[in-house]
């Protein structure tokens, strides 16, 4: 009974920090995007289409892999011959 206790009083603190540091993580990314789309100003870069999609690909791929984290958290592959 102690277990389940201790484990009900460590979860506001578990919540509490995740949401301390996914608030802070999420800002930091979403300064970091600000800054390359600064990159789009054609007066002072030259880029391509193709260089765009790449770029672009890139972080929709880590986008999709963080979240896929959350929904699908990583399963133990066990391997027996």
């Amino acid at each position: 009974m102690s277990y389940n206790k201790e484990a009900k009083e460590k979860m506001p603190e578990k919540r509490e920090r995740f949401k301390r540091l996914a608030t802070y993580r999420t800002n930091e990314v979403l300064k970091r995007l600000q800054v390359l789309a600064n990159c789009a100003n054609r007066s002072a870069y030259s880029y391509s289409e193709e260089e765009i999609t790449k770029i672009f690909s890139t972080v929709d791929k880590a986008v999709r892999d963080a979240k896929a984290k959350f929904h699908y958290p990583k399963e133990k592959i066990s391997f027996k011959l």
